[in-house]
Formats: structure tokens, sequence, C-alpha cells
């Protein structure tokens, strides 16, 4: 069941991942031409932010299937959802060829992207963690974890494929298009591995006692507010540090710092690697130690490691910058290797879906906004250190949420609160 988790949200996060390196190299001169290059990359910024936007959209759809009538039949929904919206993008007509219509129909595949990735994720999570051991549950739901940096590295190997082999000219051409074709294949994969998997014991469990609910959204805001922003807040600073981190300085290495494009893309995989090959050794470290103090020192690891990995973008050395990169991708990892496991520890079966998904996807769509965030606060050429202070006041509003959160290495599941 983890490994199904894993392929499924690799898959998700590749899609994912695309959009965000195309948007960064490509995306704005195809779909939004003006006289400013910076404007068009500001416009593409904007279409991956809009997918933010529709994710807690997705979430609440989805997680509201996935608590009334099954996780799995809203995460094999999502899998499509996502597969055929990223291809989708791939045959689009650019500006040049249909004018206005291109960008909106972007726009509306953006949308789909967003919507099926905030489905994705918290059902993939539940799935492993409720198929878990008691005592392996952070274990478990830390593969998951794995797919973001997978799917995003995966990414990167195969747009700096492309654009070696297109060459600049052919990448605005039709180098772009590669990377969204080929999660045809991805798709197909996950939709034979996931078509295998059996329903959480845990929804079953609760179906059996007749403890599902109707309303699901409705009743973990109604019960479980506090907990849904511990875990927004939480998450933020992580989650502004990624895309920062893994979209934005992308494009403000290449622009801004004259990085070639491909050095850049390395750079930021070496440090989605660092995280993903560090997930399972952090929930590890929960499993021993609990959620809460580990999780409490990477917030605050963040927040000290984030400032002078970006202090090291002005030194325009990308051996510098990956360095710092990977660094902060430590405490980050401690973060984010286990929060899946301790989301779903935090709420009861009948609205579990419901309230992790939420609580991190309010977080995806603030941190979403940080490619233009960072845009505008480096306008009028201030350094990018102030990057890192952004990010690490919200990694240590995460250690604040975290002061107030229970301890739930030995909740059970199968409680009814």
């Amino acid at each position: 069941m983890a490994f199904a988790s894993l392929v499924g949200t690799t898959i998700e996060y590749y899609d994912f991942s695309v959009y965000a390196m195309a948007a960064s190299l490509a995306l704005g001169p195809l779909f939004f031409p003006s006289g400013s290059g910076a404007a068009s990359t500001l416009a593409a910024f904007a279409t991956f932010a809009v997918a933010f936007i529709a994710r807690p959209l997705g979430s609440i759809v989805f997680s509201t299937i996935g608590d009334r009538v099954g996780r799995r039949r809203a995460l094999l929904i999502c899998l499509l959802l996502m597969g055929c919206s990223t291809v989708a993008i791939g045959l689009l007509p650019t500006y040049a060829a249909a004018g206005a219509i291109a960008p909106i129909l972007l726009v509306v595949c953006r949308i789909l992207q967003g919507l099926a990735v905030g489905g994705e994720w918290g059902g993939a999570v539940l799935l492993a963690t409720e198929h878990a051991p008691p005592n392996r549950r952070a274990f478990f739901g830390a593969f998951p974890q794995i797919g973001p940096p997978l799917g995003f590295v995966l990414a990167a190997l195969i747009f700096s494929v492309t654009t070696a082999v297109s060459g600049p000219e052919g990448f605005l051409v039709w180098g772009w298009r590669v990377p969204f074709l080929l999660s045809v294949v991805m798709v197909g994969v996950g939709l034979w591995v996931r078509l295998r998997v059996e329903e959480s014991p845990v929804f079953d469990a609760a179906a059996s006692r007749d403890e599902l609910v109707k309303a699901p959204l409705i009743e973990v805001f109604r019960r479980y507010p506090g907990r849904i922003l511990i875990g927004m807040c939480t998450a933020l600073g992580g989650l502004t540090t990624w895309f920062l981190i893994t979209t934005f300085s992308v494009s403000y290495g290449t622009a801004a710092l004259g990085i070639g494009s491909q050095t850049m893309i390395l750079v930021v995989c070496a440090a989605a690697a660092t995280h993903g090959v560090l997930v399972l050794p952090a929930a590890l470290v929960v499993e021993r130690f609990g959620r809460r103090i580990p999780m409490m020192i990477g917030a605050v690891g963040v927040a000290v490691c984030v400032v002078p990995a970006f202090a090291l973008l002005s030194t325009r050395n990308p051996v510098l910058i990956g360095l710092g990169f990977c660094v902060t991708m430590v405490p980050f990892t401690l973060i984010f290797g286990p929060v899946g496991a301790w989301l779903a520890e935090l709420f009861p079966t009948r609205v579990r879906y419901v309230g992790a998904s939420t609580g991190f996807m309010l977080a995806s769509l603030l941190g979403g906004f940080s490619p233009l965030v960072g845009s505008a606060l480096l306008a009028g050429g201030r350094p990018p250190v102030v990057l890192g202070a952004y990010a690490g006041v919200l990694a240590l509003l995460g250690v604040l949420a975290l002061a107030f959160s229970p301890e739930t290495k030995n909740r059970s599941l199968l409680t009814s609160e």
C-alpha cells in the first residue's frame, strides 16, 4: 500500500513540477507575450499560483468523496484528472497560433491540475497510514512524501535532456511539450498499480460501525478548527521554502543571475533529491522520539538555514547555491517526512481525509504564491537574502503552531475523537 501511494504522488507531483519548470523557462513568452520578459514570466507564475487556489477546492471535493465512499475511489479519479489535464497542456496551441484562447485554455488545464493535487495528497497519505501497523505509521506515511521530490527530480531530468536535445530555439518550438506528453505513460502505470489496491481497513471499520457522516467538511470545521489551523501553520513555512527553491530560483537564477537553465535545474534537482533521500530516516526519528519535538526542531532549523541559503544566490556560484539549498533540505525533511502521519493522527476517521487535506492544502495555497511574492520582493534590485527572511519568518510560525499541537504518536486511528 505504501508503494501504491508513492507511485500516485510521484506521478501527480511530476505533472505539477513539469508545469513549474515550464512556467520558469517557456510558458511566459509562449502564452503571455509582451514587451517585457519580466512581465511574461510574472504572468506565467500567476498561472502557477492559480492551481493553488484550486487545491483547497479539490481537497474539499475529493476528501468528501474519500470520507464518505472510500479513499481508493477518490484517488483513482484524482490520478485520471491530473493525467488528462497535463497531457492536454502539452497539446495546447500557443498565443501565436490561437490568440487569447491559448492562455485561457492553459488556465483551465492548470485549475484541473490544482483540483487533482488537492485531492491526491491526503488520500495517498491516509491509504498508507491507515494500512500501517500502529508503531510504523510515520514510516508508512512517509512513502507518499517521497513522491513530491521524486516527481520533481524526474521532471527536472526530463527537462534537462529535452533542452539539451532540442536546443534553445527548438525547446520553445516543441521541446517544452515533451515532458507534458510523457505523463500519459506514467498515468498508465499509476492506474495499473492503484486498481490493485484494497480500501483502507480503518475506513471499512468506521463504515461498519456506522460512524461516517454526510457532511465531513462541516463536521471538521465545527469540531476541529484549531487542528486545521495548526496543520496549516506548521506546513506553511516549509512549503514556501520548497516553492521558492524549486520554482522561483530557477527563473531568477536564469534571468537575473545569468546562470544556465540546465545548471539551475540541476541545482534544485540536487536539493529535491536530498529531501527525498532523507524522508524515511526522518520518519524513523519521529517513530522513536515522537512527532512534535523533532518537527519543532526541523522548523527552527529551516528558519536558521534558509536565510544564508538564499543569500548564496548573490554569489552566482551554482555549487554554493546548491550547497545552501541542500543543507536547508535537512531540517525541512524533519518536518515533511512525518507530516502526513501527524496530520492523519490529528483527526478521527470520519473526517480524517477532509481534515488532513484541508490544513495542508491551505498551506499550499499560501505557499504557492511564493514565486509571485518573490518577484515582488526582489523588485527594485533588492538582494535575494530577503527571500530567506520571508521564508524564515513563516517557518517560525510553524514552531509556534507545533507548541500548541498534541503529541499523536500513541493515538489510535480507530478512535472516534
